[in-house]
């Protein structure tokens, strides 16, 4: 009944979704090189907030639990699981204020309005899977950024999102080389919980009425752990919440 309700409801949802992208799209440009890199943030994050809105429509609530333990004024690596798209546009505009940089595919960087512009040109940066030699010294001059800028970067080890709940190992090189090059960084684990239910009948129609859950873990020093340390507590913490 789910499916049949949400066909319609759907078709309204991705035309304010679409409408949404393309408005922005000239708003980003003329923010970004006209007035800079504050004004083209302040874009992004309102872009976002209109996401968030449209997704309204299909009845979806947002949660951030413990969002006042973030630290502030210093790097900060957020590490999440990975469900939908609807993990990205949350964390944009609910922790917009440490201006978050994602490590995303490079697919992404073109052909989607909004989207690509705000991954070439807002401090994010694009990799190429098929190439991890390339993706060294992106994700090492994006622990550079965030050392400099005191920002955050937010990456998501299972590399690819998972389709019902359950997560996928994590892969450790993505997060090693922003904990090296951004040594004052504290990681900040963040749990996704329900995400993927926008999209368990694809991408059409949408799920109906799911409320979107993000738990914020205990920020954790790099300087205070191994590697190997904070990569083991940071995937139980994730894993550990998760709620299929």
């Amino acid at each position: 009944m789910e499916k049949l309700i949400s066909y319609p409801i759907s078709v309204i949802y991705y035309l304010c979704f679409g409408l949404t992208l393309v408005i922005f799209h000239p708003i980003q440009w003329v923010c970004f090189n006209v007035f800079g890199y504050q004004a083209h943030k302040k874009s992004v994050d309102y872009l976002n907030f209109f996401l968030t809105k449209c997704t309204n429509i299909l009845g979806t609530t947002y949660t951030f639990e413990n969002k006042e333990i973030i630290p502030k004024g210093v790097p900060i690596i957020f590490v999440a699981n990975h469900q939908s798209l609807f993990d990205i546009i949350g964390i944009i505009w609910y922790l917009r204020r440490f201006h978050a940089k994602f490590v995303s595919k490079k697919e992404l960087g073109k052909g989607i309005p909004s989207v690509s512009y705000n991954l070439r040109n807002g401090g994010s940066i694009l990799i190429d899977r098929k190439d991890p030699k390339q993706a060294i010294p992106v994700i090492k001059g994006l622990s550079e950024y965030i050392e400099k800028h005191k920002r955050s970067a937010v990456i998501f080890p299972e590399g690819t999102r998972s389709k019902n709940g359950k997560p996928k190992e994590f892969a450790q090189s993505g997060l090693k080389i922003l904990c090296k090059y951004a040594p004052s960084a504290y990681v900040v684990p963040i749990t996704i919980n329900n995400s993927w239910k926008m999209v368990k009948f694809g991408a059409f129609p949408m799920g109906l009425g799911n409320s979107l859950q993000f738990i914020i873990h205990e920020p954790m020093a790099v300087k205070d752990f191994s590697f190997e340390e904070l990569m083991q507590k940071t995937e139980q913490t994730i894993i550990q919440s998760i709620k299929n």
